[in-house]
């Protein structure tokens, strides 16, 4: 398949990072609609708004240069989840972000697949620094924060109150 935008392919020992696909929409349309992490923090969506934010996610590199990456195991060549890099226009920083489809929790893949945005967006981008924007009930995320060397000291992100802003150091 084509690429929809102009994402580099990133690879980690198990994982290819590459850019969306038109074949990705179903997938991410089921994360959207149904996934359990979602429902828990009451943020699942219809099947519209989910391709609203694919087509947004493809804008967002051509805007920036930079957003979120498919995660496809390379075991099974199936995408599973999206990590990358955002920022919206009234966030004050670039947001290293990650979400993964159901089944896929639990395995590494987030901080794997973060780890290889994470120097990416550090080494080719020339980015300064990151941020994660993570709900204070999301302790998976939290989790794989302080795996990546992020650290809080509580503070919230004034354009999400329910986040605490995690800072992640240099490699």
């Amino acid at each position: 398949m084509q690429s929809l935008t102009t994402a580099p392919t990133l690879t980690s020992e198990r994982l290819t990072l590459r850019g969306p696909e038109r074949s990705d929409l179903p997938a991410f349309t089921r994360f959207m609609t149904s996934a359990p992490s979602l429902a828990a923090q009451g943020e699942t969506g219809t099947a519209q708004q989910a391709w609203f934010g694919f087509i947004a996610g493809i804008g967002h590199w051509q805007w920036h240069g930079f957003g979120f990456f498919i995660v496809v195991d390379k075991a099974t060549d199936e995408p599973v989840g999206r990590v990358g890099l955002l920022k919206h226009v009234d966030w004050p920083d670039v947001e290293l972000a990650w979400h993964l489809f159901e089944g896929a929790e639990g395995k590494g893949f987030a901080t794997e697949a973060a780890t290889a945005v994470k120097t990416w967006a550090y080494g080719d981008l020339g980015l300064d620094r990151l941020y994660s924007y993570i709900d204070c009930d999301n302790s998976r995320s939290q989790a794989v924060a302080k795996r990546l060397g992020a650290s809080t000291d509580g503070t919230r992100a004034a354009h999400e109150p329910d986040a605490e802003i995690w800072h992640h150091t240099r490699p």
